[in-house]
C-alpha cells in the first residue's frame, strides 16, 4: 500500500515537473531540431524520407476505403442523373417525331395546294460568303466592309446576313469588296412583321444598338419579347427572315435588339433571292439599257392613247364664214 502510495506521490510530483517546464522543454527541442537541420541537411532529409516512406503505406491502406466509397457515392449519382437525362431525351425524342411527321404532312398539303393553285416556284436563292475586313461606322452611319465585289458575284442591294438573323443590305459594291449598311444605320428603312400581332410596320435605324420601329397601327399590342421578322413589303427581301426582338415599349416608342450581334461581325452572307425589290435609280441600273435589252416578244407596247375629239363641228366648205377684208 505503501509502494503504491509512493507510486502515485512520485508520477504526480512528475506530472506537475512537466507541466512547469514543458514550455521551456519545447522551445529547447524546437531549437535543437533547427540546429540539426542547419548542421546537417542531409541527415535531416533522410529523417523526412524514412518518416514518409513509413507512413506512405498506412495512409494509402487508410484512405482506400474512403476513396472507393467516394467512388460509389459519385457513380450512384452519375446513374440517377443519366437515367433523368434518358427519360428526359426520351420524351423530347417523341415530341420531335411528332412534329416530323405533322411537317410532312404540312408539306405535302402545301405542294397539292400549290399545284392547285399553279403557284410560281420561289426563285433559286444564291449567296456569297466574306470575311468583314474593315468597320466602315462612324459619327453618322453604321456599315462593315466585307472582301468580296463584283468579281464574286455581289450585287447592290442584296441582303446581308449571319446565321442567326438579317444584318442589313449592300449599299456599294467595288471590284473586289462592297459596303454593307447596317439594320442600325440612320439611312436604314426596312418593312417588317411583328410575328405574333401580324401588325406591319418599318423598323427605321438611328445610329444607336437599338432601332425603332415606325408607322406600327394605334392598336398595336406590342410587348417585349415579340419577334420581328421581314414582311417582303417592296419586294427588297422575302417575307420571314429573323430581324430581332423588341426589348422595350416607352413614351410611344418600340425598340428592337437585333438578333445578329452587329459588334462582333466577323463573316456574313450576301444573299440573292432573286428579287427586283429597290428603285432602279437606287440598284444602279439604267432602266432604257435593260429594255432595249430585252426580246421583241417581251417588251410590252404601251397602247396609243385616243385623239381627243374636237369640241367644235367640222364645216362644209359652203358654210365657212366670209373673212372681213
Amino acid at each position: 500500500m505503501r509502494q503504491r502510495s509512493s507510486a502515485i506521490g512520485a508520477t504526480s510530483s512528475l506530472k506537475v515537473w512537466f507541466q512547469r517546464f514543458s514550455f521551456v522543454l519545447l522551445t529547447i527541442a524546437a531549437f535543437g531540431v533547427l540546429l540539426i537541420g542547419k548542421a546537417d541537411t542531409v541527415m535531416l532529409s533522410r529523417l523526412r524520407i524514412w518518416v514518409a516512406d513509413s507512413v506512405g503505406p498506412l495512409i494509402h491502406v487508410v484512405s482506400a476505403p474512403v476513396e472507393t466509397a467516394r467512388d460509389t457515392a459519385s457513380d450512384v449519382q452519375s446513374y440517377f442523373s443519366l437515367k433523368q437525362q434518358v427519360e428526359t431525351l426520351t420524351r423530347e425524342n417523341q415530341a420531335l417525331q411528332d412534329y416530323e411527321q405533322q411537317a410532312r404532312n404540312l408539306k405535302a398539303e402545301n405542294e397539292s395546294l400549290r399545284a392547285l393553285l399553279k403557284m410560281t416556284p420561289s426563285p433559286r436563292v444564291t449567296f456569297i460568303s466574306a470575311p468583314v475586313i474593315a468597320d466602315a461606322s462612324s459619327g453618322f452611319v453604321r456599315g462593315v466592309i466585307a472582301l468580296a465585289g463584283k468579281e464574286n458575284g455581289v450585287v447592290k442591294g442584296q441582303a446581308a446576313m449571319v446565321g442567326n438573323g438579317l444584318v442589313g443590305r449592300v449599299q456599294d459594291v467595288g471590284e473586289r469588296v462592297s459596303r454593307v449598311m447596317l439594320l442600325t444605320d440612320i439611312n436604314s428603312r426596312l418593312p417588317i412583321l411583328i410575328e405574333r400581332t401580324r401588325d406591319q410596320a418599318v423598323l427605321a435605324g438611328n445610329n444607336s444598338d437599338f432601332p425603332d420601329i415606325n408607322y406600327l397601327p394605334r392598336d398595336a399590342d406590342i410587348k417585349i419579347g415579340d419577334h420581328v421578322v421581314t414582311s417582303g413589303v417592296g419586294g427588297a427581301f422575302p417575307p420571314g427572315l429573323p430581324v430581332g426582338e423588341v426589348v422595350d415599349v416607352s413614351d410611344g416608342k418600340v425598340y428592337v435588339q437585333p438578333f445578329a450581334d452587329l459588334g462582333r461581325l466577323e463573316f456574313i452572307r450576301m444573299v440573292d433571292y432573286g428579287l427586283p425589290g429597290v428603285l432602279s435609280e437606287d440598284l444602279g441600273v439604267d432602266a432604257a439599257k435593260q429594255q432595249t435589252a430585252r426580246p421583241p416578244s417581251a417588251a410590252v407596247q404601251a397602247p396609243m392613247p385616243p385623239k381627243p375629239a374636237t369640241t367644235q363641228p367640222k364645216l362644209k366648205p359652203a358654210e365657212r364664214p366670209a373673212v372681213e377684208q
